[in-house]
């Protein structure tokens, strides 16, 4: 039997190519990436004998999604039958089955689907040769490693094809695939991301990437593709994400008037006259998971503007090696200068480690716990640091940049926002919450009036 199918020709070389172990594709809203996944493995299927695990991470999202989407297939080939019985009379259908869900092929092939949220499921599978991770930002990198490990087929090449929109680029699928960054903060380029978006379709560390947007699915709908380019009036880091395919944030941002620094003579001319006693200094506490951040910035009061020109981001550093730095050795010169001059400027640290904080005294270092910690204090401030008009960081100021460049609020079940939780976990803003702790920002609410009557 002769099918004809069109496919669109952005994906043309990627439904053909079974050349690599792995498949990455990123993709805006409605490019067609999923649907094209799923014809690439039909076709795989109708060829040779063979068994696919497709997951998501959460099981009842499984039918209305990929199981669906392949039926929809099949059933437009006119390949698909409901009915088992029907199956074993006709040889040349495949047949969709509920309990489990599965759709067998008549050589024998089959494609089954799991959720993530019960792994135990998923670890006693034998046979697979295939494995499609569908949305795989929303799969912890322990699964995706555990599937890695676990799925293997003597005599059968492996595939695994992964799939999702992009996300905010502290995701585990931009940190594994993208950039890479070590225990002392430094950021390594794997994919360079300006190249996958010009390129879209590259090959690196023998991984197949494949970038798409909307614009490359031909049977898109022009509504469809007017609601995403209205999104730019309204929420442009989705519009990013859902219009252009682009890795970012997708919510409210909490400082959108972070900036880096444009110009490096202003920026320091800027510090520089602020002098030091507008300089500050914050510093929290990170070990395995989280980092050690101290951020040295300064305040102009009268324009609302915060300079943020210096950063140490690092973890897995005990506190006797994190002392002896040169760039807290560098750190505690500058300040132990400042108290010669008479300014007493002091490190401002998270007061829920004292024993740390004592630690640094007995080093010389010129510390103290912050004042402005407490139950609900990571709404006031945050409050705080949102009064700022404007924040320039340096450049040179990566982590900083990195955390609080798209740094958005967490949303509940509901899809309400969290005003004092985060996508990420920021050090960096935690520091800057302990570095300001005695300083006041004017409430641009507030009025000033200068006229005799007042």
């Amino acid at each position: 039997m002769k099918i004809v199918k069109k496919i669109s020709p952005a994906f043309e070389d990627f439904v053909f190519n079974w050349d690599y172990e792995q498949f990455l594709l990123i993709g805006g809203y409605g490019s067609g990436k999923s649907y094209d996944i799923a014809f690439k493995i039909i076709l795989k299927l109708l060829e040779e004998k063979r068994k696919v695990l497709v997951v998501r991470q959460v099981y009842d999202t499984i039918y209305e999604s990929c199981f669906d989407l392949f039926c929809e297939i099949l059933s437009d080939m006119g390949l698909l039958c409901m009915d088992y019985n029907e199956f074993k009379k006709k040889k040349n259908k495949c047949v969709a089955l509920k309990s489990p869900l599965r759709i067998r092929f008549p050589n024998g092939g089959q494609i089954i689907f799991k959720g993530m949220d019960k792994p135990e499921k998923v670890k006693s599978i034998n046979g697979v040769s295939i494995v499609w991770i569908e949305e795989c930002s929303e799969v912890s990198p322990e699964a995706y490693k555990e599937l890695l490990g676990r799925i293997r087929t003597p005599d059968c090449s492996m595939h695994f094809i992964l799939s999702c929109n992009p996300v905010n680029k502290e995701n585990w699928v931009y940190t594994h695939f993208f950039v890479r960054q070590d225990e002392h903060g430094e950021e390594h380029v794997i994919m360079d991301e300006d190249k996958f978006y010009e390129k879209k379709c590259l090959i690196k560390n023998g991984i197949y990437y494949h970038h798409s947007t909307p614009g490359d699915n031909p049977w898109l709908p022009w509504q469809y593709l007017k609601r995403l380019d209205d999104l730019k009036n309204y929420d442009y880091p989705l519009y990013m994400v859902a219009r252009w395919g682009r890795f970012g944030a997708s919510g409210t941002r909490v400082l959108p008037q972070f900036r880096v620094a444009p110009r490096a003579d202003i920026f320091v001319n800027a510090v520089k006259r602020l002098g030091p006693e507008n300089q500050y200094f914050g510093f929290d506490f990170g070990f395995e998971e989280s980092y050690n951040a101290v951020l040295s910035m300064s305040v102009d009061s009268k324009a609302s503007i915060l300079y943020i020109w210096d950063e140490i981001y690092i973890n897995h550093l005990t506190d006797d090696k994190m002392a002896r730095l040169p760039e807290m050795q560098k750190l505690k010169s500058r300040l132990d200068e400042y108290y010669d001059m008479g300014y007493n400027k002091y490190i401002v640290a998270d007061n829920e480690d004292p024993k740390a904080i004592q630690y640094y005294r007995q080093m010389g270092f010129l510390i103290r716990p912050c004042r402005n910690k407490f139950q609900g204090s990571r709404l006031s401030n945050t409050r705080k640091v949102k009064r700022f008009k404007k924040i320039y960081v340096s450049p040179k100021c990566k982590n900083t940049i990195k955390e609080l460049k798209d740094l958005t609020y967490k949303k509940d079940t509901q899809g309400k926002t969290i005003y004092d939780e985060f996508n990420i976990d920021p050090h960096t803003l935690s520091a800057i919450w302990y570095a300001l702790d005695t300083v006041t920002v004017a409430d641009v609410k507030q009025k000033d009036f200068y006229s005799k009557r007042g």
